[in-house]
């Protein structure tokens, strides 16, 4: 198992044409490395964590390093395969609704809106699935892998891939109504982050370190925002992608970028709020009045909604290749690379708890509904947990 994250970015060379290499050299391990992963280190467990139920669901993440993370509508949670496996289950009793094999590579998904679930492939293609079957009602060729999940208003449907575009598609046909297609970095971490979309709006982080907000319908830009500005004499250095989840609370928006900055942005007009120094591949969620971000050198930061300043920093986990961070009840949880899902206190970062969910490694984004956490991992383990105090 490597112990440096650069494999799973796989920072990817993109040319002019479009074609791609990896940098020779960059999976190399040095056994001395400052950088290496924290050893585990016990402490009092406060909080009990109680497995629900657990499910298979095919080669999870497969060999792309993806992150294909579930979605739950309702009572039901979706999950899907990079081998094209798509399975639907009753969140509540882990009892499979329907299961599917869709004849695709998958690389990015499960979006949902409404009865209509999308997901992409690594071939260019987005696919609209029925949610209550699995059947599936159309697919749209584009161009550029597609490594997030698609997102829909119902009336338009917004898939972000690899090469830097952005594609609005008609959500009853599949057809193509627009195209932005972003000035890409010579180089790029592999990964693209998926749209946030709101009514008519559709917020979108991109490889240069700039989020646009976009008229769904049209694709026309309402403003942007540069959350990082690339700094240093290497192209390496001067990486700043936005490939992590971002999350909005009102009409505040919040987004994390790769050796950049966490930023909070009025999304009714593109103003910047506050802003802090932070390195993520992960992105964003919010909770407890905080906005939470893991950065790459495995610190979780609990940063005040109210712009003023750090509340709380938890260093126990350096280098460990963290998850987004998932509020679940009055907890917050992170997924790492040898797959242990560590949970710790919204209030103070303390940690309070720890399982073990999938020896391969937990990355794709955790999903939580009340006092249940939604572990997928990257072996395919579809794993729900209980969180709740020992008290």
């Amino acid at each position: 198992m490597q112990q440096v994250y650069r494999w799973l970015l796989a920072a990817t060379l993109l040319l002019s044409l479009g074609a791609c290499s990896t940098i020779e050299g960059w999976f190399e391990v040095d056994d001395d490395d400052p950088k290496a992963p924290a050893e585990l280190v016990d402490f009092k467990q406060t909080v009990k964590i109680k497995e629900l139920w657990s499910h298979g669901v095919g080669n999870g993440q497969g060999d792309g390093f993806y992150r294909i993370q579930p979605v739950v509508k309702g009572d039901v949670i979706y999950a899907a395969a990079a081998n094209g496996d798509l399975e639907a289950f009753d969140r509540h009793s882990g009892k499979s609704l329907w299961d599917v094999e869709l004849d695709t590579r998958l690389s990015g998904g499960v979006g949902a809106y409404g009865d209509a679930l999308f997901l992409g492939t690594s071939d260019g293609q987005v696919l609209k699935v029925d949610a209550n079957s699995g059947e599936q009602l159309w697919i749209t060729e584009l161009n550029g892998e597609v490594l997030s999940p698609p997102q829909s208003n119902g009336r338009v449907v917004l898939a972000h891939t690899l090469d830097g575009k952005l594609q609005g598609l008609d959500f009853s046909s599949g057809e193509l109504l627009w195209t932005y297609d972003s000035n890409v970095p010579v180089l790029t971490l592999r990964g693209s982050s998926s749209p946030l979309v709101r009514d008519s709006v559709a917020y979108v982080g991109f490889a240069s370190g700039r989020v646009l907000a976009f008229d769904a319908a049209t694709g026309g830009i309402v403003w942007e925002i540069r959350v990082a500005i690339p700094q240093g004499r290497s192209e390496i250095e001067r990486v700043v992608d936005i490939d992590g989840t971002m999350d909005m609370v009102g009409s505040e928006l919040y987004v994390a970028s790769y050796q950049g900055r966490i930023m909070a942005i009025d999304a009714a007009n593109g103003r910047k709020l506050w802003q802090h120094n932070v390195s993520s591949f992960s992105g964003v969620s919010q909770g407890f009045g905080n906005v939470y971000v893991a950065d790459e050198d495995g610190s979780v930061i609990a940063y005040q909604r109210s712009g003023q300043g750090e509340r709380w920093t938890q260093t126990a986990l350096a280098y460990r290749n963290l998850s987004r961070p998932t509020p679940v009840s009055s907890y917050l949880a992170v997924g790492d690379f040898e797959g242990y899902v560590h949970v710790m206190s919204q209030v103070d970062g303390e940690l309070v708890g720890r399982v073990r969910a999938d020896s391969d490694g937990v990355r794709a984004d955790m999903v939580s509904v009340d006092n249940v956490l939604y572990v997928y991992g990257n072996s395919g383990d579809l794993i729900a947990y209980e969180i709740t105090s020992k008290d």
